[in-house]
């Protein structure tokens, strides 16, 4: 589980460096490149679906392995240490850094983003103090009281029912339990950027971080799949063409900021809530076993980078719109582009992880002391 939770968290390098040639952006992202990829629109689109909600049942599972191994007092501990902390600390060393970023892209960028010639003009709006891209820190916060309030509840019938039920009618009924979270937002396709709790962001995450929750009690559905899991995946698949061929109905209202969507038409807006569900869903359940079969083993590479993905996760924005502010000066395709500015923004968060992370308090905050890769 550990290991997936590295790579959902080092996905993230290359779901945000995506953004910047998904047409669907161009007119709100901040490096937004006039170079775009039908290709990367969709390969964003539909990581965007399914690599957070992963994440949650990762974070859901952990959770309850904490609170067996060192109750709830342990795991509020634990948690104070890995998520609130981080949060408190890196979260105003970010907001520095992403205006930094913006004030060089404004003052040395020819070809400036839609977003960053709005932000020079005279008199441009103000935005909101955002949670930036730790948002997902701010929500595991909340989802852990919400642990405690619901352990205090006689709910254990409930879990019971989910965990015996059938898993192929599990995995038909689970994702109907997203829709209200669903149908209260502007659909599945941003992060929860503001301060003020949104109710479709804990519906619809809280959800996959209860599943994570109780199937740490039982793997029964991950059994159940773990030879037709290429069945869930081209399912998946198959559900995807008309969710992505649906996704450009959403828009946005480039005047004003915060960015607004622009909600579609019921007629698209539902089956595309239905759409996400299951693709969300199904892509989870897939994840899962695929990590189970084969990221459980010992392998020293992966030890190595499930250790170094917090803080790539946590530094890698600033450092890769900064090569990408550059990058709107400079000749070449959105697939150069893509994968120049995708890899030199994980090598410099390796690079700094191993000089200035690892061995100091920074690294022990994030994943605690470690020991050498290699011992006797």
């Amino acid at each position: 589980m550990d290991n997936l939770r590295a790579i959902i968290m080092i996905i993230g390098v290359f779901y945000h460096a995506a953004l910047a040639y998904n047409a669907s952006w161009s007119s709100i992202w901040f490096s937004a490149d006039t170079v775009q990829s039908l290709s990367l629109e969709l390969f964003s689109d539909f990581l965007h679906v399914w690599r957070m909600p992963i994440f949650f049942v990762v974070s859901g599972f952990f959770t309850a392995m904490l609170i067996q191994r060192r109750g709830m007092g342990g795991m509020f501990k634990n948690r104070f240490l890995r998520v609130f902390s981080p949060f408190v600390i890196f979260w105003p060393l970010l907001l520095v850094a992403y205006y930094v970023a913006f004030l060089w892209a404004i003052g040395n960028i020819e070809n400036k983003s839609a977003i960053l010639e709005l932000m020079a003009m005279p008199g441009a709006p103000e935005g909101t103090i955002s949670l930036m891209h730790l948002w997902f820190l701010y929500y595991l916060m909340i989802f852990y009281v919400l642990t405690w309030v619901f352990r205090q509840l006689p709910l254990t019938k409930i879990k019971n029912a989910i965990v015996e039920m059938n898993p192929l009618l599990a995995i038909m009924v689970l994702p109907l339990f997203l829709i209200p979270g669903l149908t209260l937002s502007v659909i599945h396709i941003r992060g929860l950027l503001t301060f003020t709790p949104e109710i479709w962001g804990i519906l619809f995450f809280g959800m996959f971080f209860a599943y994570g929750y109780i199937l740490f009690s039982s793997s029964r559905l991950l059994d159940y799949f773990d030879r037709s899991w290429p069945i869930l995946f081209i399912t998946a698949l198959v559900i995807s063409a008309p969710m992505l061929y649906m996704f450009p109905a959403i828009s946005f209202d480039p005047n004003r900021i915060p960015f607004e969507f622009i909600q579609p038409d019921w007629n698209i807006r539902i089956p595309l809530i239905l759409c996400i569900a299951y693709v969300a869903t199904l892509m989870s359940v897939v994840g899962l076993v695929v990590a189970k079969k084969i990221l459980n083993g010992n392998n020293g590479f992966m030890r190595y980078m499930s250790d170094a993905s917090y803080w790539i996760y946590i530094v890698h924005v600033p450092i890769l719109l900064m090569i990408q502010f550059w990058l709107l000066d400079q000749e070449g395709g959105a697939a150069y582009k893509f994968l120049f500015s995708s890899f030199s923004t994980l090598l410099i968060c390796l690079i700094s992880y191993v000089l200035l992370v690892r061995w100091s308090p920074i690294g022990w905050l994030l994943n605690g002391k470690r020991k050498p890769l290699f011992s006797n």
